[in-house]
């Protein structure tokens, strides 16, 4: 039996996209994690955008998103309520999913030493980076419903989850563990 070695030039490129590819399933696994709400759905997505940015640094988390996001725009059903297509790129969600690549490459500055101050630190930014979230989809939804409905359909009903979501991303970042230095 003649055992299979990837060659050494294969590895480095190898484990990012594992990495990668575990992201978006943690991705698609969160937008199926759904409470259905008019015209916005709530899901995990935000605490999943928010930790694959952290746990991932600025540009692989960036990258992990925008992949994420394309295979929907390509048609896979990788969003809330199955949800792909141009469609969801257009539709009361929008906003929200513009903001998704960046609020993951901004995660990726957050402090990442397991001290109070810098968990104290990484809680409100996460926290931060939710509003950056809301802030968005209220921003596309206004020109949908206007900004009072979008404000009171888009952003009210998610700042209890948001900051729930920024204590839960906070408690799993500090759990995971991770390479010193």
């Amino acid at each position: 039996m003649k055992q299979t070695v990837l060659s050494s030039a294969s590895q480095p490129l190898l484990r990012p996209l594992l990495i990668g590819f575990a992201g978006i399933a943690a991705l698609t696994a969160s937008s199926y994690v759904s409470v259905f709400m008019y015209p916005v759905p709530m899901t995990l997505q935000t605490l999943a955008v928010l930790l694959v940015g952290a746990l991932l640094g600025p540009r692989l988390g960036m990258a992990t998103v925008l992949a994420w996001l394309s295979l929907s725009l390509a048609g896979a059903p990788v969003l809330a309520g199955g949800k792909a297509g141009l469609m969801a790129f257009t539709g009361p969600t929008a906003g929200y999913l513009a903001s998704f690549p960046l609020v993951a490459f901004a995660a990726g500055f957050l402090p990442k030493h397991d001290t109070l101050a810098g968990h104290g630190a990484r809680l409100a930014g996460f926290f931060a980076l939710h509003a950056v979230i809301l802030f968005a989809g209220w921003i596309w939804l206004s020109t949908l419903i206007g900004p009072d409905a979008a404000f009171a359909t888009g952003v009210a009903p998610f700042l209890i989850g948001a900051l729930i979501k920024s204590g839960l991303a906070t408690a799993i970042f500090a759990a995971v563990p991770r390479k010193a230095g």
